[in-house]
């Protein structure tokens, strides 16, 4: 029926022309095959629906009995997605014509809208996720019982020789380390100090801090160091015994402290804190630190400064014996102290920095007195190298293989009491000896007494034993023992004046092969070689490679290395690991101390024999033959200096080695003496240096100590009563093949006597000044009336440095 209003809308009154434009598909009829909106027949692009405001035929084609809907406006209107990708989507949405700016605004908007659902339901996963982690790993987890932690820790560590069997010491025995205390016990200064240094919010946080999180979740991400751990996540990190430095660890940590400090009370919890953490000096728990490093039975008596200490030896306990770091830590620790008001800057300097009494009044002789200190070195190899730290050692109870053969230690003891007998008793001999084909520590002898100064270890001038790095820099320029120089003095370039001179009279005057200057430790030809070809860099490089692993930085712009003086200073294993190099025909093995750890039961935790960093390398030269002959060209130069001092090895074997002096201030006297030297078996290297009071070195005789002296007299008693007693056959350092120019025939010369040896000409002396207070002295809060050295702001050599 015709709708009212509208004439000839219905069906009948339509007309014969109505009716005709339906059936030709005039304007407001359906298109052909369907409906707006549908593909018409033929396919193609869809048609969009007209909005009946600007097509009013769309009232015409309303299908019978259909409703009327009213006109929509535009701008009221949201149009649905499907309006998106029917107008604007398609492939050839562009086919027509550029896009307007209402159909880019829209387009906008539907992406915007895409991302906006996607970053809420990123947010929300980001929030539920962690919250349910959180909540099945506070059921899963649980805390161990403080006093099960306590009886845990107290394991026996076994320390063994080199042949596995021979039992060496032991350490950490139980009961003998655990006192275990209540929390009335504890006095508040300790809390005060170990809240300064390890969680100054413990009182009152939920047993983890927010930021320290993030700080170590980012240092993790990053490979940086350092971490965020409260003390209640430390305490369970100690109880668990899981040190890995990995998300997970430090997430069933978090939950774990959180968990524990919902169990337990904040008094409980630092209790079985302070009861179970290492302080170092093999003291588990505040009560036996207290003992340990200050012998105090009643912890009641510990002073606001002595607790400061001990407190801040439980970041890095196995530092607990290097001074400097006592003090550092101590310093921090009354500073946080001071800045929480739990102490004053008067009470500061009222108690200044107490050092801790001798670790030889805190520890009985199970081992003879040069072996006490081995068990702590072979600990704090491990832990520096990174292999295990001394808290997993002793909570484990492992036995720990050392390279230690007890014979060899024997007669390397034997040596040095018997040429030191009746000798002054501030001389300190220091004596390490490699296994050069392996890079295992045979012998080590850090002192007669082993539980103060470690001479072994301790950094000193090496004097002219230092030489044959210079060489090894000449040598990789392809230059040899061959080569040239004048030995006559020379200022090289010092704006002063001040010349060079050699510790003896040369023999060979204007015309010194490399090869004599060696032989005599002319100081001016390798002052002349390092300034004009090597260059101090090259030396340090050499030494480096070689196995030097001392710091040489401040001596890579300094001439005086060129004769092992100014900032050069390394130590007796050093030396004994870089001769160790030459030896083994130029191949370098890491020096250590620690062959294996295994479990109580005897399962391996960790062999050197498969650690990466002890794997054998060519030192010199990628090139294995290059490599090689530079090493035997060093041998070549060092075999004639051992009978040159009259200190050869004994029956006619082949040993090659250097001597070496550093003259004390602008004196005829030596603060420092030298030798190192080796066979294909062995390579050991002899120091002496004199004590704070009394630095030069003088012999019972009142004579000067040089290299070829008391120094020398150890090295050949010891290398030879160790060839005879493993009775090891006369080896060869196998064929000399010369690298650059040949050497030619040197004068002939004789041995000279030990007391000419470095001897200052009456020119003026050739070494400078000893460095006392940063070679021989530990201790930080003593001093020495000893002046330090100059440096030399040319970078040329000081007065006769090196020597010898």
């Amino acid at each position: 029926m015709p709708r009212p209003g509208v004439p000839g809308m219905g069906a009948a009154g339509m007309g014969a022309a109505g009716a005709a434009g339906m059936a030709m598909g005039a304007p407001g009829a359906f298109p052909p095959g369907g409906r707006p909106g549908m593909p018409p027949q033929g396919g193609g692009r869809p048609i969009p629906p007209r909005n009946p405001v600007e097509d009013p035929t769309v009232f015409m084609n309303r299908m019978p009995g259909q409703a009327r809907s009213e006109p929509e406006l535009l701008t009221h209107r949201e149009p649905d997605d499907d309006y998106y990708d029917a107008d604007f989507d398609g492939p050839d949405a562009d086919e027509d014509g550029p896009l307007t700016d209402e159909q880019r605004k829209m387009r906008r908007k539907k992406i915007w809208r895409r991302v906006r659902r996607t970053m809420y339901v990123g947010t929300a996963l980001m929030i539920i996720l962690p919250v349910l982690a959180f909540f099945i790993t506070y059921q899963m987890v649980e805390v161990d019982n403080p006093a099960d932690v306590a009886r845990a820790q107290d394991k026996v560590v076994t320390l063994y020789y080199g042949d596995e069997t021979t039992e060496m010491v032991k350490i950490a025995e139980s009961g003998a380390n655990r006192i275990l205390l209540n929390h009335n016990q504890i006095p508040e200064q300790v809390l005060h100090a170990v809240y300064a240094a390890e969680d100054a919010s413990f009182e009152t946080n939920s047993g983890f801090d927010l930021t320290g999180i993030l700080r170590a979740g980012w240092n993790q991400v990053t490979g940086g160091g350092g971490g965020g751990s409260t003390i209640s996540q430390q305490y369970i990190k100690k109880a668990s015994g899981d040190e890995d430095k990995t998300l997970t660890r430090k997430w069933v940590e978090i939950v774990k402290a959180y968990k524990m400090n919902e169990t337990y009370s904040k008094p409980d919890i630092i209790t079985a804190y302070l009861n179970t953490i290492y302080f170092g000096r093999g003291a588990y728990g505040v009560a036996a630190a207290a003992k340990a490093y200050y012998n105090l039975d009643d912890i009641s008596q510990i002073t606001k400064s002595q607790a400061a200490l001990l407190a801040g030896m439980i970041q890095t306990p196995a530092r607990s014996k290097d001074t400097q770091y006592q003090l550092d830590r101590w310093t921090y620790v009354t500073g946080r102290m001071i800045a929480n008001n739990w102490m004053t800057e008067t009470e500061r300097q009222a108690q200044p920095f107490p050092p801790p009494v001798p670790v030889a009044d805190t520890k009985g002789a199970a081992l003879p007195a040069p072996r006490r200190g081995i068990p702590d070195l072979a600990i704090k190899e491990l832990e520096d190298r990174g292999i295990m730290t001394e808290d997993t050692i002793k909570r484990n109870g492992y036995k720990i293989i050392t390279t230690i053969d007890l014979r060899t230690q024997e007669l390397a003891e034997q040596a040095v009491a018997e040429v030191m007998e009746g000798q002054p008793v501030n001389l300190h001999a220091g004596l390490v000896a490699i296994d050069p084909k392996s890079g295992q520590v045979k012998a080590y002898y850090p002192g007669s007494d082993g539980t103060g100064t470690d001479w072994a270890a301790t950094r000193q001038e090496p004097g002219s034993s230092f030489k044959p790095f210079d060489l090894v820099g000449l040598l990789k320029k392809g230059k040899g023992l061959g080569e040239i120089y004048d030995s006559t003095p020379k200022a090289f370039g010092n704006p002063n004046g001040k010349k060079v001179r050699n510790a003896s009279n040369p023999s060979c005057g204007t015309q010194c092969t490399v090869a004599q200057a060696m032989k005599e430790s002319l100081n001016v030809v390798f002052s002349d070689m390092v300034f004009n070809d090597v260059k101090p860099p090259g030396v340090v490089e050499a030494a480096k490679q070689s196995g030097v692993l001392s710091p040489l930085d401040k001596a890579a712009g300094d001439i005086n290395i060129a004769i092992g003086g100014g900032n050069t200073q390394v130590s007796t294993t050093d030396m004994a690991s870089a001769y160790a190099t030459f030896a083994a025909g130029g191949n370098y093995r890491m020096p250590r101390l620690v062959s294996k750890v295994l479990k109580a039961n005897g399962d391996v935790v960790w062999d050197s024999a498969v650690y990466p960093d002890y794997q054998e390398k060519q030192a010199f030269d990628e090139n294995q033959d290059t490599n090689q002959k530079i090493a035997r060209n060093v041998t070549e130069s060092l075999l004639p200096v051992p009978k040159y001092s009259n200190i050869d090895c004994a029956g006619g074997r082949q040993c090659a080695g250097k001597t070496g002096t550093h003259q004390y201030l602008d004196t005829k006297d030596n603060a420092k003496a030298w030798m190192v030297g080796y066979t294909p078996q062995m390579s050991a290297a002899v120091s002496m240096s004199g004590d704070k009071d009394k630095l030069i070195l003088r012999d019972a005789k009142d004579g000067i100590i040089f290299g070829s002296g008391l120094p020398g007299k150890i090295w050949k008693k010891f290398m030879d009563s160790y060839h005879q007693e493993f009775k090891l056959p006369k080896e060869g350092f196998g064929k000399y093949v010369p690298i650059g120019k040949a050497e030619q025939s040197a004068p002939p010369s004789v041995p000279k006597p030990p007391s000419s040896e470095n001897q200052p000409p009456s020119g003026g002396p050739t070494t400078t000044e000893t460095k006392p207070a940063e070679s021989t002295k530990p201790d930080p809060t003593t001093t020495t009336r000893t002046r330090p050295t100059r440096p030399s702001e040319s970078g040329l050599p000081l007065p006769g440095d090196g020597g010898g």
